[in-house]
């Protein structure tokens, strides 16, 4: 089978703390902490018809990083999030996700993820966001619905 080789675009164009509309379900903001692993920065998506009354959802929320946490509340004010994706338990990704849940409470928003972090033996932790607990476990094959979105888990250990 013949190699396929993917090239790395850098071009991207964005501002920090702004939505941006990507499909007609799927929106993005960048946090603003660019580095070797988040690139520009973290891109928290967004999932879901804006103004949907059953939810929608938010993927990585990002870093507790104060700014891109309000971005978020104020770029979704009045929408209805009910659920908190997390695909993996690093600092870049996931603890954004306590204080949007309880923004969100009243909504019933609920954490999805594997967790809490697990070592695979390939880190130390260090960058590993040891407090992040879901409340609902998600293991390889799980489907998690929402209004007009499906998303499926998979394991990538």
């Amino acid at each position: 089978m013949p190699k396929t080789k993917i090239p790395f675009t850098k071009e991207y164009s964005f501002e920090y703390g702004k939505l941006e509309q990507l499909s007609p379900l799927i929106r993005r903001v960048t946090a603003k902490n660019p580095g070797n692993f988040t690139f520009h920065g973290t891109g928290t998506y967004i999932i879901g018809e804006k103004g949907s009354c059953d939810g929608i959802a938010i993927i990585d929320p990002g870093p507790l990083q104060t700014d891109h946490i309000n971005a978020l509340k104020d770029l979704l004010e009045g929408e209805v999030v009910t659920h908190i994706l997390i695909t993996h338990t690093h600092l870049d990704h996931s603890p954004a996700a306590a204080p949007l849940k309880e923004f969100w409470k009243q909504h019933g928003c609920k954490t999805y993820g594997y967790g809490p972090h697990g070592n695979t033996g390939t880190d130390d932790g260090e960058d590993a966001d040891l407090n992040f607990v879901p409340d609902v476990k998600c293991v390889d094959g799980d489907i998690i619905h929402g209004d007009g979105w499906t998303v499926e888990a998979i394991h990538t250990p």
